[in-house]
């Protein structure tokens, strides 16, 4: 014999068959909901690994662009390095003519103008006379020494020298001077009791 389902009279078919029916939707919901809790935990994942993927993505791509603008960079400033190095004979010939006043009329104007767009370009002209001595930036051509300096000293440029930024295209070719061997050496002996105050001491 057939059961019938709790609640249901015998004889009832109709009742019976809804309650059937209405068990067997509720099965179908709560089967369709655990699928989707899976299906969006499973989305969820996918949608973390994608967003992980573009970020990293992105980052190399900034990274690509930051050194392909370092690349450019450094390709013009080589250049431009190598341009400016061919014109430094160009500006010695230029200086050589001021020094003798030389440099006038048209003549001026075209010295004026190309040491004003080297510049620009970032060429920089140094070496003074009076400046202490720095074999990293000068060459001593020429050496004496004197009594007016009180450490190594650029006396007398003969070639300025030239850089770019850091990078020192070529050094400013100098006169050095020296302080004068035993100035100071020979007070110190005088106050010391040198021969002179030994000679003192025997009259």
């Amino acid at each position: 014999m057939t059961e019938k389902p709790q609640g249901v009279e015998p004889g009832d078919d109709s009742n019976a068959d809804e309650a059937v029916l209405k068990a067997a939707e509720e099965a179908v919901k709560g089967a369709a909901a655990e699928a989707g809790s899976d299906e969006l935990a499973t989305a969820k994942r996918e949608a973390t690994e994608r967003t992980a993927d573009l970020q990293r993505l992105q980052a190399e791509y900034q990274n690509y662009r930051k050194r392909v603008e370092r690349d450019r960079l450094t390709v013009r400033e080589i250049a431009v390095s190598n341009i400016l190095e061919q014109l430094i004979p160009v500006l010695d010939d230029i200086g050589r003519a001021r020094e003798h006043g030389e440099v006038t009329g048209g003549f001026k104007s075209v010295s004026d103008n190309l040491e004003t767009v080297v510049a620009k370009l970032g060429l920089q002209q140094f070496g003074k006379e009076g400046e202490p001595f720095d074999p990293n930036l000068h060459e001593a051509l020429m050496h004496s020494y004197s009594s007016e300096v009180t450490e190594d000293t650029c006396v007398q440029v003969l070639q300025p020298g030239y850089r770019i930024g850091e990078r020192i295209i070529r050094p400013a070719m100098v006169a050095v001077a020296e302080p004068q061997p035993g100035t100071q050496s020979t007070g110190t002996v005088d106050s010391e009791g040198g021969p002179e105050a030994d000679g003192a001491a025997e009259n």
